[in-house]
């Protein structure tokens, strides 16, 4: 039975989202749904935010982010202002981003904020008096990254349950590694297969959360090859030299974790490689034109998902658009 809270007490128009935590179960499975509805219908809903503003509040250099953040608004009909980069705010004359933020809301009608330092996203929700969607804080959350994930394994295999889920490469610092796993724990019926050197284990606060979901369970292995004809999706994170303490160490095992078409030629028909990009050279140019490379419909699914989150936090419905049954949603 679930215990999901009604979506009557959960209400989306002006809300923040500065975690996923902010969104009920309900609220992102229909996130998912309007996304799929947007996809179908890019035409009816061009109109959906006519006359409103989004400010981008960019502290930090991003290209697919603010692009997507913005491309999701002028596709929804409105319009976009904002900043890329520190140095060209108000920040270099010393505002703090409460003042920044409380400015900007008389506005615009949402903020979408992308800071290095952890919790400015949190700082600035509460200080807004419009809704507030986290872009990014330092190494913290990014949680439209996870939604671009989940709608990215719903349109692969029709849901985000019930699926053999590999992450490889940095567990110890993948900040969407952690985010994907501890979302897909509050949905549950996945199994994790956590492939990566000791240096860079997965770190115990996200065993934990697999451990206290029962329905969920998780392998941890070093070799990629050995489990990849097992998994339904791989989604693989890029290994740094910086955090190794010996170079021997990251020379020796820098090929063990690049995805190229040998290895794929071992797995399954139907599974799935995601990437949260940028990539380096942890998938081989030569596996883009393999059916399974899905890290670039990724991020056609991340710009939809923004597009679904931002009509909702600001209110606006979509014409046409049925929203999703409560009971849809599982326990």
């Amino acid at each position: 039975m679930s215990t999901e809270v009604p979506p009557s007490e959960t209400p989306f128009v002006g809300k923040s989202v500065v975690t996923l935590d902010d969104l009920s179960r309900h609220q992102i499975l229909e996130l998912l749904h309007k996304a799929a509805y947007i996809d179908a219908h890019r035409r009816e809903v061009s109109h959906t935010c006519d006359g409103r503003v989004l400010a981008t509040l960019f502290y930090e250099p991003s290209t697919r982010t603010r692009l997507s953040f913005e491309t999701a608004m002028l596709r929804l009909g409105g319009k976009v202002i904002g900043f890329a980069g520190a140095q060209l705010a108000s920040v270099t004359k010393g505002e703090s981003i409460a003042d920044t933020i409380k400015t900007v809301s008389n506005y615009v009608d949402a903020i979408a904020i992308r800071h290095p330092k952890e919790g400015a996203a949190l700082v600035a929700s509460r200080a807004a008096s419009v809704p507030v969607i986290n872009a990014g804080d330092g190494g913290h959350m990014h949680p439209t990254q996870t939604l671009a994930d989940l709608a990215t394994l719903q349109s692969r295999f029709g849901r985000i349950t019930d699926l053999t889920v590999g992450l490889c490469g940095d567990l110890t610092f993948g900040r969407t590694v952690h985010s994907l796993i501890e979302t897909l724990c509050r949905f549950g019926n996945v199994r994790f297969v956590l492939i990566s050197p000791d240096e860079l284990k997965t770190p115990q606060y996200v065993i934990d959360r697999i451990n206290a979901t029962p329905s969920c369970s998780y392998v941890e292995v070093r070799d990629l090859v050995s489990v990849i004809g097992n998994l339904d999706v791989l989604y693989m994170t890029r290994v740094q030299k910086e955090r190794f303490f010996n170079e021997d160490d990251y020379l020796r095992l820098r090929d063990t974790y690049i995805l190229d078409e040998a290895k794929l030629s071992l797995a399954q028909p139907h599974m799935a490689v995601l990437h949260p990009l940028p990539r380096v050279n942890e998938i081989a140019v030569e596996v883009d034109d393999d059916p399974r490379a899905a890290y670039f419909e990724q991020v056609k699914n991340g710009m939809l998902m923004r597009m679904a989150l931002e009509s909702s936090v600001i209110g606006d419905e979509l014409p046409g658009y049925v929203p999703l049954e409560p009971k849809e949603v599982q326990a």
